[in-house]
This record gives structure tokens, C-alpha cells and sequence, in this order.
């Protein structure tokens, strides 16, 4: 079985488009199978090519981000969309969180983070640029508490470090358990919350108090 990992970049400026590649083409185990300059030839590509990742501008002619976003999701929904774009504002974060992306990079992210963002989802992790932390804790002011099932100790322990951002394998090593065990833990109070993913739980836990906005702002 083949360890590269196939990226798509949809980004309409043809520049960026070549920066993309040439950061990517030093990255190990990856291969760029396709680019296209908006959301609809992208979507006509998705018949041809099977990419793995996809990094995908939002504000393209055409055809956006968003609306390519959701029809390529229904095409493949296991496809992992990581957005990148200039955009920070939460009116475009919110929409994309619930179109199920796995990501979301600003394009002023330096190197290492395009990197660091495309090896967590290749692992089946999310990631989103500390920056977004803030606009994450701005919406959650938004909703109203409820009830929540109680948490054991160590569901508690591996939520906070979830917030903090680690990895499944970065939390094992840090709590001496397997991988699987740390999963298991991380299904489990997804199942508790009620929440699609690793984000939404973010989300939910601040809004809960189970976790408070300074603790997150200081984890970036």
C-alpha cells in the first residue's frame, strides 16, 4: 500500500498556486496531482483525479470555496479539505466547520505551518491556525449552556489536551497509554457531547466552562 499522499490546490492566483507547490514539493510522502483555478473545475476534476488532501481558497470566480466545499463532500465524503485563505473572519470559519472541513490555515501562516497543518490531517487529525482560537471563543459567547453527562477524570485530562491542540500520538506519549486508548477517549466524549468533531468539542467545552476562553487564548 502507498504511503504518498495525493493534494489538490484550488486557488485562483496563479502565484500563490506555485508557492503552494514548491512548499509541498519538499515535503515527504506527498505528490500534487492537480491544481485548478476555481471551485468548478475542480469539481470536474474530482471525476478523474483522487486526491486525499485538498487545499482550497475561499473567494475564487466562478465557483467559491464554500459552495466547492460542500458539493465535493457529497461527491466524497471522505475527502479532507483543508481551507486556506486570507479570510480570518468567523462568518467564513463557522460555515466551513459545519461543511465538515478538516482544516482552516490563514494564508499569512509561515511554512512549517502549512506543513504542520497538512501532516495532522494526513494522520486523520484536525487543525486550524492558533489564530483561529480567538474567533472560536468569540462565537461561543453566542450560545447558551446546557447539560452535560459527567466527565471521569482522565476524559477531563485528555479533553484539556485536545484544546491544547496535541495530536493523538503527542497525548499518549504524554500520558504513558497507546494511540488506540487515546482514541477511545476521544470517541467517548465526542459521544458525550454530542459533537461531529474535535473543533465542535473545542467549542462545546468552552461554552460549558469546562475549559475557560483565557486557557485556550494561552494555548496558542
Amino acid at each position: 500500500m502507498s504511503n504518498i499522499t495525493k493534494i489538490m490546490i484550488v486557488e485562483d492566483h496563479a502565484i500563490f498556486r506555485e508557492g503552494l507547490k514548491r512548499v509541498i514539493g519538499q515535503m515527504k510522502d506527498l505528490e500534487i496531482i492537480g491544481e485548478a483555478e476555481n471551485g468548478e473545475i475542480f469539481l470536474s476534476l474530482l471525476n478523474n483525479v483522487k486526491p486525499d488532501i485538498v487545499l482550497m481558497d475561499i473567494k475564487m470566480p466562478v465557483m467559491n470555496g464554500i459552495e466547492a466545499t460542500e458539493k465535493a463532500m457529497k461527491l466524497v465524503p471522505a475527502l479532507k479539505i483543508i481551507i486556506l485563505t486570507m479570510y480570518g473572519e468567523e462568518e467564513y470559519l463557522f460555515a466551513m466547520i459545519k461543511k465538515g472541513i478538516f482544516g482552516y490555515v490563514l494564508k499569512t501562516a509561515k511554512t512549517f505551518e502549512i506543513e504542520s497543518a497538512i501532516n495532522a490531517v494526513r494522520m486523520g487529525e484536525h487543525y486550524y491556525s492558533p489564530e483561529i482560537n480567538g474567533l472560536l471563543a468569540k462565537k461561543i459567547r453566542q450560545y447558551t449552556t446546557q447539560e452535560i453527562e459527567t466527565f471521569t477524570p482522565r476524559e477531563n485530562q485528555i479533553l484539556h489536551f485536545l484544546c491544547k491542540g496535541l495530536s493523538t500520538l503527542e497525548i499518549s506519549n504524554q500520558l504513558h497509554i497507546s494511540t488506540r486508548t487515546v482514541e477511545g477517549y476521544r470517541s467517548k466524549l465526542l459521544e458525550k457531547t454530542n459533537q461531529p468533531n474535535v473543533t465542535n468539542l473545542i467549542i462545546f467545552a468552552i461554552r460549558n466552562k469546562l475549559i475557560t476562553v483565557e486557557e485556550l487564548e494561552d494555548m496558542k
